[in-house]
């Protein structure tokens, strides 16, 4: 299968890219990014998927289930803070409303019987952690993680500086062997701060190495994580910004070290 998902200019509807579980060939994991102009609004209703919609760049106002989550301050790139986002249950119409620069926004999407009540979520609500040290520093913005209500779904975001690797040491969740390790497919959505010239590597390998990639994500790229260990690599010169999104049977984020590698974690 292919790990590499190219993204590209906006189509009619503003989608820039849209991964379904039929495309991704798994079972729980569905993504879509839009770029939409000022004043244009537009709606989804996923009848049985939960979803929950992060504001990459720009302005918007977003409503679901009676709440408004008004992001008229918004940020002006992944890199520039957490962001704005709305989680939303199946069946649950979700409406954005673009504002002045317009806005980019990514909705990652898993299935889910009756999921949880509408939240919103604002920049302050994220939970902030620098992971590593060294060239292996990264800050995230965890967003929906286990500590908040959802009922497969889990979403967070890396900023990842300069000549820095993240998702290091590779690790894997793909057996269901809790708590040890739980199955989660997962996807990378990457934006670059050179959006012209920059560039991501990201590996995603087997023990066996019957699975053993190597691929070069651009600004706007996918790439898909359906089993085995993974890590990204930011080029000198070049921050790398990604979103990731999780679903799998169980909704924990427990996860095996490569024990080549691990002993990089202290």
């Amino acid at each position: 299968m292919e790990l590499l998902v190219r993204g590209g200019a906006p189509g009619r509807d503003g989608t820039l890219i849209s991964v379904t579980p039929q495309r991704a060939n798994w079972r729980y994991v569905g993504f879509e990014a839009v770029r939409l102009a000022s004043g244009v609004t537009r709606a989804w209703q996923l009848t049985d998927r939960e979803a929950c919609v992060v504001l990459l760049s720009g302005t918007c106002e977003l409503r679901a289930g009676g709440k408004t989550l008004d992001a008229s301050d918004g940020r002006a790139s992944p890199f520039d803070g957490p962001p704005h986002a709305l989680y939303a249950p199946p069946g649950t119409e979700i409406t954005v409303i673009a504002r002045d620069v317009g806005a980019e926004l990514a909705i990652g999407s898993a299935p889910a019987t009756k999921g949880a009540p509408v939240q919103i979520f604002r920049p302050s609500d994220a939970r902030l952690e620098i992971r590593g040290s060294g060239t292996m520093e990264r800050r995230i913005h965890h967003l929906l993680m286990e500590d908040r209500d959802a009922e497969r779904l889990l979403l967070t975001e890396v900023v990842t500086p300069a000549g820095h690797w993240s998702s290091y040491p590779p690790h894997k969740h793909d057996t269901d062997d809790p708590p040890r390790e739980t199955q989660l497919e997962e996807i990378y959505y990457y934006r670059l701060r050179d959006a012209k010239r920059g560039f991501a590597v990201q590996r995603v390998y087997a023990a066996d190495r019957s699975l053993d990639e190597s691929v070069a994500a651009r600004d706007g790229d996918l790439v898909l994580v359906p089993r085995g260990f993974h890590t990204v690599s930011a080029p000198p010169g070049y921050d790398v910004y990604y979103l990731n999104v999780m679903a799998g049977p169980r909704r924990e984020w427990k996860v095996t070290f490569d024990p080549d590698h691990e002993r990089l974690r202290g």
